[in-house]
């Protein structure tokens, strides 16, 4: 299977990328955009593999097949650097870190490629350091940003970028992508297809993963049992309680490997005093991992927000008749009762109020309250 197989529904992209690969003198910058799902990430990896792969036949590149194809998709090829934030915006630090890497001449293949993906995540201060790099990168380097769109973007490196724009493939083509390349029977693939919306990742997720499904559901169903402000009180606290979990999860997985390894790095001694040097690099740390679990926690909340937006789209299909297939399918029993019982511009306050929702966990305000107020506004009004 080609590098290109993986970018599903995306044909007229796949056709500037291939152009792009055959070519001796590719752009030295590029900005991949489209909404979350639609395989930004996946595109940037599939041109950094075909720029490298190893076909003597220009037509041919991107063949998935020889070693740095398979490397550079998976992250391991030397010459690309594949940059994700697990902050909540990218440092300025890193991002010089980022400038340094980007003058190393390639090791193995012909080009050194830098993927920075979350590329909406830069401050202005931290976008303008890359900007000189990008505008004037040396000749063997090639920059691939990822953002959801190009006005996330500072105008400056975006006016010096070759745009790729992508869209959220259909559930068919994302289920043919499961079935394909995971191995999941067809009926699975089409649901987790169409309740992920396109998104290709969660789409895995939910047809692999029976608990990512069961959670799923879970806040799916969380207006049926709003039935007073105690009940959306408590629905509140299991949806922030599940996310401060899966964020407590990954740091008890990761934070203390994280700094056994600084220690080492920094050869630390294994008793007596510790310089002020390494408590400050262990701090920094700390610091760092604290602000992971901030995103970590900040993204799982608006994944909940985004599946639960699907509920009352549904319930505004059937309230004004339009014929389109549920996303909740399953549901459409208890969707169709609750469309009964409601309005369709009461339906339209409760997606704003969910959509409010989303814009304050992104600031500082506490998720806990912002997810009690939204889940008292949801109670249905009778």
């Amino acid at each position: 299977m080609s590098v290109w197989d993986q970018l599903v529904g995306q044909e007229q992209a796949v056709g500037q990328l291939r152009k792009a690969a055959a070519s001796e003198l590719p752009p030295h910058a590029w900005l991949f955009t489209g909404p979350p799902g639609s395989g930004r990430s996946t595109a940037a990896r599939a041109l950094a593999a075909a720029l490298l792969c190893e076909k003597p036949d220009p037509a041919e590149r991107g063949c998935g097949e020889c070693k740095s194809c398979r490397t550079a998709m998976s992250g391991a090829h030397a010459d690309v650097t594949n940059f994700a934030t697990e902050n909540v915006q990218i440092k300025i630090e890193e991002a010089r870190d980022l400038v340094v890497k980007a003058q190393d001449r390639p090791s193995v293949g012909r080009w050194r490629v830098m993927i920075v993906e979350d590329a909406d995540r830069m401050p202005e201060r931290t976008s303008n350091v890359l900007l000189k790099a990008i505008e004037e990168p040396p000749p063997h380097t090639i920059w691939l940003l990822c953002a959801p769109s190009p006005v996330d973007v500072l105008v400056t490196i975006r006016s010096r970028c070759r745009a790729i724009t992508l869209k959220v493939p259909t559930a068919e083509e994302v289920a043919e992508l499961l079935a394909r390349r995971d191995g999941v029977d067809p009926e699975t693939a089409e649901q987790a297809a169409r309740l992920a919306q396109g998104h290709i990742g969660i789409a895995r997720r939910l047809a692999l993963y029976p608990e990512a499904k069961a959670r799923r559901e879970d806040v799916v169903r969380l207006p049926l049992g709003l039935g007073g402000i105690s009940s959306a009180v408590a629905a509140a606290d299991r949806l922030i309680s599940t996310a401060e979990a899966e964020a407590t999860a990954d740091a008890e997985e990761r934070n203390d490997q994280e700094k056994a390894d600084l220690l080492v790095t920094l050869g630390a001694p294994e008793s007596g005093r510790v310089p002020p040097t390494i408590k400050a690099a262990v701090r920094r740390l700390e610091e760092d991992q604290k602000r992971r679990a901030k995103r970590i926690q900040v993204d799982t909340l608006d994944r909940f927000l985004i599946d639960l937006s699907t509920f009352y789209r549904d319930v505004l299909t059937l309230q004004l008749k339009t014929g389109s297939r549920l996303i909740n399918h399953h549901l459409e029993r208890e969707l169709s009762d609750y469309a009964l019982n409601s309005s369709a511009e009461r339906t339209l306050e409760q997606i704003d109020t969910i959509n409010l929702t989303r814009r304050r966990i992104s600031t500082n305000v506490s998720p806990r309250l912002a997810f009690e107020a939204m889940a008292a506004s949801l109670i249905l009004r009778h």
